[in-house]
């Protein structure tokens, strides 16, 4: 635990200025960003008596090791700052919302040359148009499906639109009057461009004037005594209208508006959002967020604003954005908010009428969520929290191991040897933290031992010294461990920006698939490094025991422990990644062949000697003046060819895996070099 006077600023250091300040801990990661109008008042609060800071700030200072800032010219350049800070570093003690879900959106491509209706999820794509977002996609499809009699718009894959443009017959949509069949040219690529257009306006609320018009024209086709037309354009009323009832009218004024709700408790935040447009409630979603920071309702609703539009413009921002709670500046959010949407936006709390009881409807919502998300987590967290607790006390730690890497070797029969290290965090797997190895059979720069052969103790005493002789880098460049003479250190690494980097932080237990000789060997490669802060415990296939360095016996936990089972995903989780890794490798080796080192020699002409000769085998015992009888093949190539297999040494010989017996290819034919044994 740091003491925030150890780093504090020199008094009249701080410009009294708008700027962004980010707090960082001793390994140099940012853990927290924030702005002000006045950096010198603000940072003046981090600094004085810790005993009247809040418990979350008090925390926040106590792990941070430093402090700097960047002065900007005005509020809203410190707001884009900031959410730009938050979210390249993704600091530990800022609010961060996170989606429950990918929701669903409706989204027209209007950046292809036919645009298509299609349901999307994930990152929105430039020259899409999106609609919602909507809770289930079952509900897009059904809205869609009603609303492409009166827009035939394309909704068929690339592959489907180009099969029909070729066979010059439409899909079953074509056929059905649901699709303009743009694909066998029925329109032109003008009309239905025009077709999605008129569908978008439609879905951003302009509904009146569209239904006007076909009203308009039913009228007129009904005394023109054109009935099949006029009972046409009905039924595309009728169906729009539908389409509409889907949606039920919340604000009578046609609003476009969203509308934030945020309740909270002392630990968590949820927050839901309503996205109504033209008085219809078109999209919802939520987010929930740890209260990592110490926050106030208006902190938690200029975080969710930041989150909502950071990467939006245009029409996606709305003209209003009812909230419960008004940001601490007002006018720098709602200038960011209109500089995003290109025209003035207004940010304000609904005090009566239509908008003040649909506020209480999304702040029932959130209520709701909040509940829901405590109620899913309750069981998972208690779950992770015991697991932890059971094992810290089998294996007579301090404390709970929050940080657990795990190491595995993987090879087939000695070849292509890797391993593997998988990071869980708080009983969680971080997949960010994974990281693969190559076994070379060496320590810094000594060579210790072959790297072939099914020495798996070498191979883990090789991946722990390489893992932590990183971590000891990382730590000798904070200033904080300086390496004696000679000490194997020395590494490339990215730039101290604060990002997460590779083998920088360590854990509090590691853990090594394995028993007593691979716990042994991670132990004394760590004893080696100096470093006696880290567990070390193995884990047995055979019985499922967790030994510990120089015991004899086996720690035993019972089958149905918490602390047991985690222990067995980590464990089964770093095998299936090192698996995952050594297949590859093989994969790749078996596809390589002696003559990829032949220069000049392309893909055909290998291909034509194989042929030729029946196996790379044969081609070796081959002459260069038989090789040159292969069409396209020279002497120069043949010679080189001859050289090529010459040095690469010839493949092991295959092993019947039933018998035993070694098995030699001969004219063709597949023979047995023990006594009487051959097949064909």
């Amino acid at each position: 635990m740091a003491d925030p006077s150890s780093y504090r600023p020199k008094p009249g250091q701080i410009p009294d200025s708008p700027g962004v300040y980010k707090f960082r801990d001793e390994y140099r990661r940012v853990i927290y960003v924030g702005k002000a109008k006045s950096l010198r008042q603000r940072l003046a609060n981090y600094f004085q008596d810790l005993a009247g800071l809040h418990p979350r700030t008090r925390t926040m200072v106590t792990t941070a090791a430093s402090v700097e800032w960047t002065v900007v010219a005005t509020e809203v350049e410190a707001l884009q700052l900031e959410y730009s800070w938050i979210k390249e570093f993704d600091p530990r003690f800022n609010v961060k919302y996170r989606d429950d879900k990918s929701y669903p959106y409706l989204a027209v491509t209007m950046n292809e040359e036919f645009p298509r209706v299609q349901v999307m999820r994930g990152a929105k794509k430039k020259g899409v148009r999106y609609f919602g977002p909507y809770g289930h996609a079952w509900a897009i499809r059904e809205t869609v499906d009603l609303m492409l009699r009166v827009f035939p718009v394309r909704t068929c894959s690339t592959g489907v639109f180009k099969n029909a443009a070729r066979t010059g017959r439409p899909c079953l949509l074509g056929y059905i009057g649901k699709c303009s069949a743009p694909c066998v040219g029925r329109v032109t690529a003008e009309e239905h461009r025009e077709l999605a257009e008129d569908f978008c306006d439609f879905m951003a609320g302009r509904t009146g004037t569209y239904i006007r018009r076909l009203e308009k024209d039913m009228t007129a086709a009904a005394e023109e005594m054109e009935y099949e037309r006029a009972a046409r354009l009905r039924d595309d009323i009728e169906a729009l209208r539908r389409a509409l009832e889907r949606n039920a009218v919340v604000l009578a004024d046609a609003t476009d508006a969203d509308l934030i709700a945020v309740a909270e408790d002392e630990l968590e935040a949820a927050v839901q959002i309503f996205h109504v447009r033209g008085g219809r409630v078109r999209g919802q979603r939520g987010w929930v967020t740890d209260k990592v920071e110490a926050v106030d309702t208006a902190g938690l609703v200029e975080h969710a604003l930041q989150q909502l539009y950071g990467e939006e413009s245009g029409d996606a921002v709305p003209k209003e954005v009812l909230v419960p709670a008004l940001p601490e500046d007002l006018a720098a959010v709602t200038q960011w908010l209109s500089e995003r949407r290109g025209s003035a936006v207004s940010l304000r709390i609904p005090q009566r009428g239509d908008k003040k009881d649909l506020m209480a409807t999304v702040g029932r919502n959130a209520q709701q969520a909040l509940v829901l998300h405590k109620t899913k987590r309750a069981s998972d967290l208690t779950t992770r929290s015991r697991a932890l607790e059971e094992i810290a006390e089998a294996l007579d730690l301090d404390s709970a191991p929050l940080r657990i890497e795990c190491f595995d070797i993987s090879h087939l029969q000695g070849e292509d040897v890797v391993a593997s290290m998988v990071v869980f965090e708080d009983g969680l797997p971080r997949k960010s933290e994974y990281r693969r190895f190559q076994i070379k059979g060496r320590v810094g720069d000594t060579q210790v031992w072959h790297g072939e052969g099914q020495d798996d103790v070498r191979s883990m005493h090789e991946v722990i010294s390489r893992r932590f002789r990183r971590y000891l880098a990382e730590k000798e460049k904070t200033g904080e461990w300086t390496a004696e003479d000679g000490g194997e250190v020395a590494l490339t690494a990215a730039e101290e920006n604060g990002r997460p980097k590779k083998f920088a932080y360590p854990p509090q237990l590691v853990l090594v698939d394995g028993g007593q000789p691979q716990v042994a060997a991670a132990q004394r490669a760590l004893d080696e490094l100096g470093i006696d802060d880290v567990a070390v415990c193995g884990i047995a296939k055979r019985m499922e025991e967790i030994w510990l360095p120089g015991e004899d016996d086996p720690v035993v936990l019972p089958r149905s422990s918490e602390g047991l089972y985690l222990i067995q995903r980590v464990r089964d989780t770093a095998h299936d990644f090192a698996i995952r890794y050594q297949r590859s490798k093989r994969t790749k080796r078996l596809r390589t062949s002696p003559l990829d080192a032949v220069p000049g020699l392309g893909e055909t002409r290998k291909q034509a000697l194989i042929k030729h000769f029946g196996s790379v085998k044969r081609l070796r015992q081959a002459t260069i003046e038989q090789i040159c009888e292969v069409p396209g093949m020279g002497r120069k190539t043949a010679e080189s060819v001859v050289v090529a297999l010459a040095q690469a040494a010839p493949a092991a010989p295959a092993v019947n895996m039933a018998t035993g017996e070694i098995m030699e290819e001969n004219d063709g034919a597949v023979v047995a070099t023990e006594d009487g044994g051959s097949t064909a």
